[in-house]
């Protein structure tokens, strides 16, 4: 069961997302917040498995809410569902801690695999929003020249082809097909370039093959 707390300023979003995760198997709502203050109290208090959380609220916003949650309580993971799409925004997001970004027209199916997507520690990001982060990531570093961060070299060759391959925007199961190997052997790999790298998901590895 994954016990959910939904923070938004709107009390009928929550009522309507507490109503269809109340008749999903699966997935509780365990509590409700109207700002980012709140969310962080509800969160000491309830110990959720994933806060739904707004980008934009009164008192506190989400993003800051988002830090304050992943760095006292890192075993938490954080959804932003926000009716915001700048890409600096969702930059901002992810920096703060957040482990997925979605829109509110995201559809109910879609919303629901994301928060068990996100509970088992994979980054959800909308439709379209992944590519353009990349873009926008590599429109302002284009600049500046290319250079190798320093944890990259302690990767492995393997390692840092699995990385280049999350680059392109791959799963565990297509690299496990591409490379010939078990998906459990890439889910290995995956937690060995995270800690070298030390990046928390593997959005931040794709960002960083994307620099190189």
């Amino acid at each position: 069961m994954i016990r959910v707390l939904l923070v938004d300023d709107q009390r009928l979003l929550r009522e309507g997302i507490r109503m269809i995760l109340s008749k999903t198997s699966g997935f509780t709502v365990i509590g409700e917040a109207s700002n980012g203050i709140e969310a962080i109290a509800q969160t000491e208090a309830l110990l959720p498995d994933v806060v739904l959380m707004d980008l934009r609220m009164p008192m506190l916003d989400g993003a800051t809410a988002a830090a304050s949650i992943h760095n006292q309580f890192p075993q938490v993971q954080v959804l932003m569902l926000t009716g915001e799409d700048d890409e600096a925004q969702v930059a901002e997001a992810l920096r703060s801690g957040a482990a997925g970004y979605l829109l509110k027209s995201t559809p109910t199916e879609d919303l629901l695999q994301a928060i068990a997507l996100v509970h088992k520690g994979y980054t959800q990001l909308g439709p379209g929003l992944g590519k353009r982060l990349i873009a926008q990531f590599n429109s302002t570093s284009a600049s500046q020249p290319p250079s190798t961060p320093e944890a990259w070299d302690k990767l492995t060759m393997r390692e840092q082809e699995i990385a280049r391959l999350i680059g392109t925007g791959m799963t565990n199961e297509e690299i496990a097909k591409q490379l010939c190997i078990s998906k459990s052997t890439v889910k290995n790999h995956i937690t060995k370039i995270l800690q070298r790298l030390n990046v928390r998901d593997r959005t931040q590895v794709a960002i960083l093959t994307h620099s190189l």
